[in-house]
């Protein structure tokens, strides 16, 4: 019997997903390239087993799918896909389907599309293990026929809000793989403003862990009801078994990253969408890797953090904190979708991204659901005016003003909530500051100004002559 699909790359993800891939009533070819493998997830696979078919090479991989074939690619970013894509050719079809579901930076993505020798498809994957087992959100990205294909699988295998696949096709080209490494830029903000908040509570207001936990854990009953602040509660909360202690104690503070969230913030500055919540978390994970050298700033300068009188920040405040700069990072987020859609062409769907990300992936929140409706109401406005979350941001800047102004007082680096007020701040300040700017551009290299009170342009300063 021949398999519907087949999937090359039995780590973590690629297991995970063809696991669900069977689970949902598919038969699944797999191939990695240890054959042990390969024998292992078979053997260990349980009920599912009958669904899936091991194959020991690459041509007995090929040939155990039905035709015209899609197979999906679940190996590491970048030359390993172009090397998986190679050893394939010889043996496919010119109608068979290559999907690329990794962790692909977009221009990668686009660059095989041109050079693909049959159809192929770029599809963000968000949602760890976790979701690739039981449901991720999927972003695709190719041509629409091509997506068509194996809608129906992968609308299956995703999470469903309220019944509706968390699957859709975003675009031409790598639009998939754009909009998921957009997805992980706000995740990464979205995590980094959570740290800092976790950072008042336990250096500015002396929470231990567990009841740090607690917060979080209250928090997720409100308005911050999602997957990040609901996991925070459960890490606060976990006791180490080793020591009896909370393990958010004995956890090393350096943060890890796979390089998308910096992916995010290149591209940004390519598009010129300003997202500063974002870099401001892309630049504290760099520097939590510096431990010796912050160590050797601690000794020289003294320690930074500093405790808080009792009521100077509360959890209320802290909460609708969090609330604005969440907001915050999601417009910048979605401001940026919008300038790639119109500088690529690929009239990239906001509303349904929305509604993608609103189960399965990592940044899953409930707000999610007010911004597909803020979007569909009007998807070029960013999301800071939509009536809804202007009303909110008008309800909690204040209180995001006064978390950032005593963390700064106390010692406490809040970058990413900080950077949230800033552009919260731009944005609502009719003249800003940049005609200084434009005045010393002039000054040292003649590249003109325009006049506010007669409209004129190019004009220059007396000290041109």
């Amino acid at each position: 019997m021949s398999s519907e699909i087949g999937l090359i790359g039995l780590g973590t993800m690629g297991s995970a997903l063809a696991l669900n891939i069977a689970e949902k009533g598919f038969d699944i070819a797999v191939w990695n390239r240890t054959a042990q493998v390969t024998q292992d997830f078979h053997a260990e696979a349980g009920e599912l087993a009958p669904r899936i078919t091991p194959t020991e090479t690459l041509g007995d991989f090929v040939a155990a799918l039905a035709t015209p074939r899609a197979i999906i690619l679940m190996v590491p970013a970048g030359e390993i896909v172009d090397a998986q894509i190679a050893a394939l050719r010889p043996l496919l079809d010119a109608n068979d389907l290559i999907i690329d579901a990794g962790n692909a930076n977009f221009h990668d993505t686009n660059r095989r599309m041109r050079d693909a020798f049959g159809p192929f498809l770029g599809v963000g994957v968000s949602g760890g293990e976790e979701g690739a087992r039981h449901g991720p959100s999927i972003m695709g990205g190719g041509k629409r026929e091509d997506w068509d294909r194996v809608a129906h699988i992968l609308e299956a295998i995703s999470a469903k809000y309220e019944g509706t696949p968390c699957a859709t096709w975003m675009g031409e080209e790598g639009a998939g793989h754009f909009v998921k490494a957009v997805h992980n830029g706000i995740e990464y903000a979205d995590m980094q403003m959570i740290a800092e908040t976790y950072g008042v509570l336990r250096d500015g207001m002396g929470y231990e862990a567990p009841a740090v936990g607690k917060v979080f854990d209250r928090w997720n009953e409100g308005p911050l009801r999602s997957y990040l602040v609901e996991i925070s509660g459960k890490v606060a909360g976990t006791t180490d078994p080793a020591t009896g202690g909370p393990l958010l104690d004995v956890i090393v503070d350096a943060a890890g990253q796979k390089g998308t969230g910096r992916w995010t913030v290149i591209e940004a500055q390519h598009l010129a969408a300003p997202i500063p919540a974002i870099e401001a978390a892309v630049v504290a994970r760099n520097l939590s890797s510096r431990r010796d050298t912050r160590a050797s700033g601690e000794a020289l300068f003294g320690a930074a953090p500093k405790a808080m009188a009792k009521g100077t920040v509360s959890e209320d405040a802290l909460e609708q904190a969090l609330i604005c700069g969440k907001i915050l990072c999601y417009a910048q987020g979605f401001i940026m979708i919008s300038a790639a859609s119109e500088a690529f062409g690929w009239k990239l769907p906001l509303p349904d991204i929305a509604r993608v990300w609103r189960e399965g992936c990592i940044i899953r929140s409930d707000m999610l659901n007010d911004m597909a409706d803020a979007l569909t109401d009007n998807p070029a406005q960013n999301l800071m005016f939509a009536p809804y979350f202007a009303d909110q941001l008008t309800q909690t800047h204040d209180a995001l003003r006064q978390v950032v102004a005593q963390a700064a007082l106390h010692g406490i680096a809040a970058p990413a909530l900080g950077s949230g007020l800033a552009y919260f701040d731009a944005m609502r300040t009719a003249r800003g500051t940049a005609n200084m700017i434009q005045g010393q551009r002039d000054f040292f290299g003649l590249h003109g100004f325009a006049r506010l009170d007669d409209g004129s342009t190019d004009q220059h300063g007396p000290w041109a002559g």
